[in-house]
C-alpha cells in the first residue's frame, strides 16, 4: 500500500509539473501599420510594445501597462509584480514631449490598445478581458482613452469593450505637460478636452482609482482622483472605487500592484457568472 501511495504522489507531482504555466516575452513589436511607420521616423523608432504572455494557456486576460514619466520621459516595462499571474502583460512605449505635442501620446496609447484588441487572440488571449493600467502619465493615458471614446473610435474600437480601468496616480484634470504647452502653470487647475474629468459617464468600464497618501502625493493628485470618483458616481457609474495608499507617495506602484491583480481577478470572476 505504501508503494502505491508513493507512486501516486510521484505521478501527481509529475502531472503538476507538466501543467505548470510557461511564459514567453516578445519585444519591440510595432503597433502602427507599416505605412505609418515608414512615414514617420519617430513613430517607427518609439511606437513599439513588449508582450509577456502564458504560452500554454488559452482565453487569458491581458493588462496593458503604460509607463509614467510626465509624458516627457520613461520607457516600456513589464512589471515583475504582474508576472506569473496567469495573464498577459503588454508594456507600451509612446511618443514623448517636447519632440511631439503631448497629445500624440494619447493617440499612441489608443493605437497600442487597438493592437491588443486586434492581435491578442493570436497569442491565446481573450478580447473580452483586456484591462488598461499604468502609473502617473500612464494612468492619465489610460483614463483618456477609456473615457473619451473618440481616441479608440479612430482605431475602430469601442472603449466600452475595455474590461476595466485601473490607473495608478493618474492625472484627472488636464495633464500638466499639456498645460505647460499652452502657457498654463502647474498649479493652475484646468479641466478641458484633455482632462479625463471632462468625460465622466455612466456607461464607462469599471474604474479603480489608486493613489498614494494625500499628504505625500504630488500636486493634489489624491484630490483629483477623489473628485473623479465622486463625479463618476454622480454621473451614474456603478463600478467606481478609490484606494488611498497610506504612507506612500507618488511612487506607489509596488503596494498598488496587488490591488490591480485583485481587481482583474474580481472582474474576470464577475463576468463568468
Amino acid at each position: 500500500m505504501k508503494k502505491i501511495i508513493v507512486l501516486l504522489c510521484f505521478f501527481i507531482g509529475v502531472a503538476s509539473f507538466a501543467q505548470k504555466t510557461e511564459y514567453e516575452t516578445k519585444t519591440n513589436i510595432q503597433y502602427y501599420n507599416a505605412v505609418t511607420n515608414k512615414s514617420d521616423s519617430y513613430i517607427n523608432e518609439r511606437c513599439v510594445l513588449d508582450i509577456y504572455y502564458p504560452k500554454n494557456a488559452k482565453n487569458f486576460a491581458t493588462i496593458i501597462w503604460f509607463h509614467g514619466g510626465g509624458l516627457t520621459g520613461g520607457s516600456k516595462e513589464i512589471p515583475e509584480a504582474l508576472k506569473n499571474k496567469g495573464f498577459a502583460v503588454i508594456g507600451v512605449n509612446y511618443r514623448l514631449a517636447p519632440k511631439v505635442k503631448a497629445a500624440k501620446a494619447i493617440e499612441d496609447a489608443a493605437a497600442a490598445l487597438a493592437w491588443a484588441f486586434n492581435n491578442i487572440t493570436n497569442y491565446g488571449g481573450d478580447t473580452s478581458q483586456i484591462f488598461v493600467s499604468g502609473h502617473s502619465a500612464g494612468g492619465y493615458l489610460g483614463l483618456m482613452i477609456g473615457l473619451d471614446k473618440k481616441w479608440l473610435q479612430k482605431e475602430g474600437i469601442d472603449a466600452n469593450k475595455i474590461a476595466g480601468l485601473i490607473p495608478f496616480s493618474g492625472q484627472c484634470i488636464t495633464h500638466f505637460q499639456i498645460r505647460k504647452e499652452n502657457g498654463i502653470p502647474d498649479t493652475q487647475p484646468t479641466i478641458d478636452a484633455f482632462a479625463p474629468l471632462y468625460y465622466v459617464r455612466a456607461d464607462a468600464p469599471p474604474l479603480l482609482l489608486i493613489t498614494g497618501d494625500r499628504e505625500l502625493e504630488m500636486l493634489g493628485r489624491y484630490e483629483e482622483n477623489t473628485y473623479m470618483s465622486r463625479m463618476m458616481k454622480l454621473a451614474g457609474h456603478k463600478q467606481t472605487k478609490l484606494f488611498e495608499l497610506d504612507g506612500y507617495g507618488h511612487g506607489m506602484t509596488e503596494p498598488g500592484f496587488p490591488l490591480l491583480v485583485n481587481e482583474v481577478n474580481r472582474i474576470i470572476k464577475e463576468n463568468k457568472k
